[in-house]
Order: structure tokens, then sequence, then C-alpha cells
């Protein structure tokens, strides 16, 4: 009988640590790259803690820090999903199942679909500058809040 050995999220963080000596990891109530501090936060208890590591890592590889339209979100969101799945993953011997990666890319497809969403028509506006959107059917104008880990405020103007 062969048997398959996965590593512990304790043995994969210290081999990110050797490789990527800049960046910090720290426990944290969620994984999150912050890069002012190139500092990776992360939950040991999340069952995908593996995946969810390398794909903060991937934001620090590639450099992700801000972002002025919310789709421009999604887009690095996705680029560090690929750069798990065809290269992080394989390389450090973790296996992404596609059932993560879609999950929460979806997550951030709903926040941006929040987002846009009129607080008038309840039609889907188009952002016009960074917390600012326009609806395209009424010509509502109005503010959101951040919201990536916190309730959606939307500000009529």
């Amino acid at each position: 009988m062969d048997v398959t050995i996965v590593p512990s999220t304790a043995s994969l963080l210290e081999r990110l640590a050797v490789y990527y000596p800049e960046l910090h990891f720290e426990v944290g109530e969620q994984f999150e790259w912050q890069p002012k501090e190139k500092m990776i936060l992360y939950d040991p208890a999340d069952v995908f803690h593996d995946a969810h590591l390398l794909h903060e890592t991937a934001h620090a590889i590639l450099q992700h820090e801000q972002y002025e339209r919310d789709i421009d979100l999604i887009k690095m969101e996705r680029d560090a999903w690929e750069l798990v799945r065809n290269n992080l993953g394989p390389h450090y011997g973790v296996e992404v199942p596609a059932s993560i990666v879609h999950h929460d890319m979806d997550t951030y497809r709903d926040w941006l679909h929040d987002r846009s969403t009129c607080p008038n028509c309840q039609s889907t506006g188009i952002q016009t500058k960074k917390f600012a959107y326009r609806c395209l059917s009424c010509s509502q104008a109005w503010r959101v809040n951040e919201a990536r880990t916190c309730a959606l405020r939307r500000y009529s103007v």
C-alpha cells in the first residue's frame, strides 16, 4: 500500500519562510496579504490552510498592493489563484481543488455585484471612481465603503 505524505501547515510555513525571507508570516483571524508590512496573516484552523497560505504568498510574489477599480481586485485574485494552481501548488506539493478556487472567486464576484447594484432601482451600475458608482438605468449615484471584511454600505450621492 502506497502512502502519500501531505505537508503540514507548519512545514509549508517553514519552507515559505526560507524561500521568501522578506515575508513575515503571522497567525490571524483570516488569510490576508498586507503589502506595506510584507506580512501574510494566516488562520491555521482553516480546512484549506495550505491552499490559502499559498494564495496569499502569490499576492506577495505578484506584488499586489492596491487597486483603483473593484474589477481590478477580481483580476488580482484570479492571477493569484492561477499562480497557485500552475506553479506554487505543484512546487510545494499542495493540491488545490478547483472547488476552493471557484468558491473563493465567487465571494469576490458576489462582493462586486452587491457594490454595483443600484440602491434605487436594483440595476447594475458602473464604477466611476474609487468607491463611487452610477446607475445606467436611473442615473442614481452612490458611494460604497471598502467592505471586503465588513458589511457593505451604500450611500446615495
